[in-house]
């Protein structure tokens, strides 16, 4: 009975304590309480209780005691590999192509931007083109969290781009790396062009002119697929990506979205 008044006192304090004041209220209710002050905390407070356990269980006031804490921040059902891993993104862009997303989608909704306020852990990232028509997390039916995203015009290595990418996989624990490019690439056609640009742009011609020597003149959709393939190379570069992949904690991949599709072909 003391124990359920506990509780109940926990859920009442939790409609205005945040993450930093979790703390104290657990000091004040015990080692039981004290987990359930973290979830509740993590997961919005009263929202959580009014709303029901984000991991769909249907107890009310369960706020993902059901689940291991790490599932506050990572996917619902991480992948436990890169091939895995890979699998997710493959189902993810189908699931878009055929106009069937996920209906109660577990990482779209404001619960998972709650719960992922404190901390991230995505299972996949990407270099993928600037392009406003290739928004990734939609493009593979993931959500906040999901995966994590560089993007620059023409998907091309830099320094930054590298730095970025080895703390996604490195620190933040991604199991797969795809290099993503897109069909009607503007930076390719460019650079395969030569065409005169203003300011800076042409600083990208030097990234994916090697790309555009491998083509045949003119053929774009060549040059595009190769274009990922040289920066799918560029990366392996880094000593941190080479020594995920060699201890097959990664896997480096490319793929071309269609722009008028939907869907991603693989590149080997």
């Amino acid at each position: 009975m003391s124990s359920s008044r506990n509780v109940a006192t926990a859920l009442r304090m939790f409609a205005t304590i945040g993450r930093s004041q979790a703390g104290e209220a657990s000091a004040m209710m015990g080692t039981g309480s004290s987990l359930l002050a973290q979830r509740a905390a993590a997961l919005g407070g009263a929202s959580a209780v009014n709303k029901g356990c984000a991991c769909r269980c249907g107890r009310v006031a369960c706020m993902g005691a059901c689940m291991p804490m790490r599932q506050l921040h990572a996917h619902p059902n991480p992948p436990s590999d890169p091939d895995q891993a890979l699998e997710y993104l493959r189902e993810g862009n189908k699931r878009f192509v055929t106009n069937k997303p996920h209906d109660e989608h577990p990482t779209r909704n404001l619960d998972r931007v709650k719960a992922t306020a404190g901390g991230q852990k995505p299972f996949a990232a990407f270099l993928s083109c600037a392009d406003s028509r290739v928004p990734v997390e939609i493009i593979f039916d993931q959500g906040f969290g999901d995966v994590f995203v560089t993007r620059v015009a023409g998907n091309i290595v830099t320094n930054e781009i590298t730095a970025s990418l080895e703390f996604g996989t490195a620190v933040l624990g991604s199991k797969v790396l795809m290099v993503l490019g897109h069909s009607a690439c503007g930076a390719v056609a460019a650079t395969m062009n030569g065409a005169a640009v203003p300011g800076v742009i042409s600083s990208l011609y030097y990234s994916i002119s090697p790309a555009c020597k491998k083509a045949k003149a003119g053929d774009v959709d060549a040059a595009i697929a190769e274009n990922v393939k040289v920066q799918m190379e560029q990366l392996k570069v880094s000593p941190v990506l080479q020594g995920l992949v060699k201890e097959g904690k990664l896997k480096i991949v490319g793929g071309v979205y269609d722009l008028a599709t939907g869907k991603v072909t693989e590149i080997a």
